[in-house]
């Protein structure tokens, strides 16, 4: 499962930001071989223009909205072509048009029967200065905040620093402990989204700058325009590393996910639980609110010791690890297997 190739939706309506944000994917992502979907609605793919050069390996949907499509097939030979082992991708981006539904693109993802994608998570991009006036004019753009598992808040250097909190706190009452992730001219830490392969987890709590991201001339290009304001136009990423020797009570760890600390967006690794006959690893694999474990075996010598990573926006990463420590299971008897109910409630038939 490990070896699945995440796909990430990235949503938003029209002008929100969303192929700004995915050209600057493409420039910075330290080594990742990212495959596209690009769904324009009409004739003219626009979209596919913009982005055309920059990636590895890329299918446009000139014809019509991929979330209209009846069949999931259309979509699974789309990533039966991005997820060929030779392509050696690393994470698939699906930019949806601005016309597009959420909910039919999750579905699509998490429906979907090819064995070496899984779904990646819902971003969906907003347009900072112009909020108001989009969920004004298009009262769906709540429910699609709800579906999302990060929330981009766009072009914040558009908007006085009080307007923009004012922003954030309202979207934030619609979502509740989504993260919101507020930046200028889509500029996102691609760790926050995928797994870039060339660098390293962090071995313990640390908070990931956004400027280490930045290639050269753009670093350069914001101290000669925009020395002053930069740093604080741009929300930093925490990644928290959590080990245990001892086994995990599974009841306790389930119920850490389905209530998570805010701003947590993805959870990775794997946890051997303190359950009577259950010798298994089990690894996982969360993105917002969608949660998957899938058992496994311990390579020969391996320890079975929990390591887990937890990434978010505005994540706190003491009182993550102090729920997570809170989760190892601290009884010399070993738990009954019912323990594991909420486990196989996540683990895929």
């Amino acid at each position: 499962m490990a070896e699945r190739i995440p796909v990430l939706i990235v949503a938003g309506f029209l002008g929100s930001g969303k192929t700004t944000l995915l050209n600057h994917l493409l420039r910075n992502n330290r080594g990742t071989r990212i495959g596209v979907v690009v769904n324009d609605f009409g004739a003219i793919n626009i979209d596919a223009m913009l982005v055309a050069g920059q990636v590895d390996a890329m299918v446009s949907l000139g014809n019509g909205c991929v979330c209209c499509a009846v069949d999931v097939g259309e979509l699974d030979e789309l990533f039966t072509k991005l997820a060929q082992p030779r392509a050696k991708i690393d994470v698939i981006v699906v930019e949806a048009s601005g016309l597009a539904e959420p909910r039919n693109l999750i579905r699509m993802v998490v429906g979907t029967e090819n064995p070496r994608i899984r779904y990646g998570g819902l971003v969906e991009v907003v347009d900072a200065e112009q909020f108001p006036d989009t969920r004004g004019r298009h009262p769906e753009l709540a429910t699609h905040l709800r579906l999302a598992d990060l929330v981009v808040l766009n072009k914040a250097d558009r908007v006085p620093r009080d307007r923009l909190e004012l922003v954030r706190q309202e979207i934030t009452e619609l979502i509740g402990p989504v993260p919101v992730y507020a930046t200028t001219h889509g500029r996102i830490d691609p760790g926050l989204l995928f797994d870039e392969p060339l660098r390293e987890i962090p071995r313990v709590a640390e908070q990931l700058s956004f400027d280490e991201l930045l290639d050269e001339h753009d670093h350069t290009h914001d101290h000669q325009h925009d020395h002053a304001g930069h740093r604080h136009l741009h929300d930093d990423y925490t990644s928290v590393s959590f080990t245990s020797e001892r086994e995990l009570d599974p009841r306790r760890l389930v119920a850490f996910l389905e209530d998570p600390p805010p701003g947590l967006f993805r959870a990775k690794g794997f946890a051997a639980f303190g359950v009577a006959a259950e010798r298994r690893k089990f690894v996982l694999h969360m993105v917002g609110r969608h949660i998957v474990f899938e058992p496994d075996s311990w390579s020969r010598g391996e320890s079975r010791t929990t390591q887990l990573v937890l990434i978010g926006a505005g994540l706190p990463a003491d009182a993550a690890l102090r729920r997570l420590h809170d989760t190892v299971h601290t009884n010399a008897e070993p738990l009954d297997p019912a323990a594991m109910l909420g486990i196989w409630r996540y683990t895929p038939h």
